[in-house]
């Protein structure tokens, strides 16, 4: 008997993540996926203390000697806040490095889709459109030629339109491939608008709204609902109902989903 091979999805996370936290914030979506192999990358820069949104001083736990500094957070590879570019005005430095860097991965473990959340999304969905058309980018090819297939999906959670100018060949015309965009109605860091950018600049766009704010839903029918989209992203998967929102207050947002990313508005 042939066994069905699973379904491998790379997965990126938000800024001022890393890979080790955002796969525990999508604890629910993995147990539900359980035939689907997540493989959650950590962007390759360290953030800097002039890149967070509070200062150092904020990350040691006052009154607490055995707490770990921000130098010690920053040091280990399962809390370090990372990156996939810091934005200097209308730049984005790092950027190409990190193209680089998903390049030097998925040439060695083909993908068939790729799932974003925030800063993670923005990238998922150029990196997605790279794949139709790495031409536009020399450096990207090995030998002259694309170091993966085109992925035959992409998820953006708390998505955005990037607004650095590298990125228009990419998005003029619209990428085709198959996109779910995933938007949070009172998501407080990334605009609906900035959303909805990212949603014109694919073909083939899905759009689903949830009640909550800066974080992936995980109730059961949005974690459902994931894992069916990925398993069968060209089927017919019902959208997952309409519920209360998630988070009851800003501070279990932020604590769902990570909410140093930055607005890009």
């Amino acid at each position: 008997m042939t066994t069905k091979p699973m379904t491998r999805v790379l997965v990126l996370h938000g800024y001022a993540q890393n890979n080790v936290i955002f796969s525990k914030r999508l604890a629910a979506l993995r147990k539900e996926g359980k035939d689907i192999d997540f493989v959650f990358v950590a962007a390759p820069h360290t953030l800097l203390p002039e890149d967070m949104f509070a200062p150092p001083s904020s990350f040691d736990a006052q009154g607490d000697d055995a707490a770990p500094t921000a130098e010690q957070i920053q040091s280990s590879p399962s809390t370090a806040q990372r990156g996939w570019w810091r934005a200097k005005q209308a730049e984005y430095e790092g950027l190409t490095d990190s193209l680089i860097y998903l390049r030097n991965i998925m040439k060695e473990t083909t993908f068939d889709g790729v799932l974003g959340f925030s800063q993670g999304a923005a990238l998922a969905a150029l990196l997605t459109s790279l794949l139709e058309r790495p031409h536009l980018y020399p450096p990207f090819l090995i030998d002259g030629k694309s170091p993966h297939p085109p992925f035959k999906f992409c998820i953006a959670v708390s998505g955005f339109r990037m607004r650095d100018s590298f990125c228009d060949p990419f998005f003029s015309p619209p990428y085709e491939t198959p996109t779910l965009h995933v938007i949070g109605k009172t998501d407080a860091l990334v605009s609906e608008e900035s959303s909805r950018r990212l949603v014109e600049a694919s073909k083939n766009p899905r759009v689903e709204e949830h009640e909550g704010g800066h974080f992936v839903p995980s109730k059961a029918p949005w974690r459902k609902f994931l894992a069916n989209y990925i398993r069968d992203p060209a089927g017919d998967v019902p959208s997952p109902p309409a519920a209360p929102a998630e988070a009851g207050s800003v501070t279990a947002s932020a604590e769902a989903s990570g909410a140093n990313t930055p607005n890009p508005a």
